[in-house]
């Protein structure tokens, strides 16, 4: 397990497994569940080719191999262009590094992460209920795509866990959406402080102290705003509304969905 993220061997891999392939020169990262038989199950934004998580792939060029330009026959056909998705292992990784995603981390493990969206404090459920509530999304859907409310690591952590946040004015599950805001917070945080100190250093360990306590209260094994939902009720109790704490943008899209 390395500080900055878990890469691992296709052969390692196993049904259930939350993968992640970083894009756009370590930028952010694109998270999907490993069902088997070279298969991920992943969530993405309208307008966007199989195999990537946020718009940023058409602002930026990624730093990793071109993409192949024909079109791959084992994946979801070319109609389904957003939402859950079923992609090969090759088509999710578009090019790039296989990283797992690490549940059960002990709190130093946490904190000594360069970065979220790697691991979490968080218990994973056993595997195959986990790859059963992959396939039922990919039946089903997630809602509308939220870079930091309803993203694609929020999905895998969702079908790892079980776990929603219930309030959808806060921030959602994924950990790299919570490390890119809070870096900037951490600053605005730690600027009273040059009140007491002026040493440079001082200043730099108090935005690091901050920025880690942030990432740490912000995790999904920490929070307390979150409840174990299950995959079977997103759409069902949504529909006959039994299940009001549990955001409406995880009902499937639709042709008169406000997403599309």
């Amino acid at each position: 397990m390395g500080l900055l993220s878990n890469r691992i061997n296709k052969e390692c891999l196993k049904p259930g497994d939350h993968i992640y392939s970083w894009r756009t020169a370590y930028i952010y990262a694109h998270h999907g569940i490993y069902v088997g038989n070279d298969t991920v199950i992943h969530f993405t934004r309208r307008g966007e080719e199989v195999g990537t998580g946020t718009v940023l792939d058409f602002l930026v060029v990624s730093s990793g191999p071109a993409r192949s330009q024909v079109p791959c026959t084992t994946c979801t056909p070319s109609g389904a262009t957003h939402g859950v998705l079923s992609s090969c292992l090759n088509c999710f990784l578009a090019g790039g590094i296989l990283y797992r995603f690490e549940y059960s981390v002990t709190p130093a493990i946490f904190l000594a992460k360069a970065r979220g969206g790697t691991c979490t404090l968080a218990v994973s459920d056993q595997d195959d209920l986990v790859v059963h509530r992959a396939k039922y999304l990919l039946e089903n859907g997630f809602g509308c795509y939220n870079v930091f409310k309803n993203n694609c690591e929020d999905f895998a952590i969702y079908c790892k866990t079980g776990l929603l946040v219930l309030d959808q004015g806060t921030m959602g599950q994924s950990g790299q959406a919570v490390s890119i805001i809070g870096g900037p917070l951490a600053a605005v945080l730690s600027t009273p402080l040059r009140l007491v100190t002026t040493n440079v250093y001082g200043m730099a360990a108090t935005a690091i102290g901050v920025y880690c306590a942030s990432r740490y209260a912000a995790d999904i094994g920490m929070r307390r705003d979150v409840a174990k939902v299950a995959v079977e009720d997103l759409t069902r109790r949504l529909t006959t509304g039994l299940l009001q704490v549990v955001e409406p943008q995880l009902l499937p899209a639709t042709a008169s969905d406000p997403c599309l």
